[in-house]
């Protein structure tokens, strides 16, 4: 019984080495090589792509005060009112968040 318990050990440790010796030659190969690469660039357009939706939404933000501030309807179209001297104010105070 214990020959047989040391025969499938080492068939199973076979097994697994063989399988990461053929990932890791696979990896090696051109195509392998071009996974990895179009992995890499993958990631890089998500951070990309994450980076400018967050761009874009502190513009809206910003844009939203501004014209507050000026008294602006938010669609531009007219005005909202009369500015309001202490958010016109607030324009020329840096903010928490290091901006105008």
């Amino acid at each position: 019984m214990g020959k047989l318990f040391w025969i499938a050990l080492g068939a199973t440790a076979g097994v697994l080495v063989v399988r990461r010796l053929t990932k890791a030659a696979e990896s090696l190969t051109p195509e392998g090589a071009a996974d990895r690469v179009a992995g890499g660039l993958r990631s890089v357009g998500d951070a990309v792509r994450e980076f400018t939706d967050e761009v874009r939404a502190g513009m809206a933000e910003r844009d939203a005060e501004l014209r507050h501030a000026l008294g602006i309807a938010p669609d531009g179209t007219g005005t909202q009112g009369v500015a309001d001297p202490d958010a016109v104010d607030d324009l020329f105070h840096p903010h928490s968040r290091g901006t105008f």
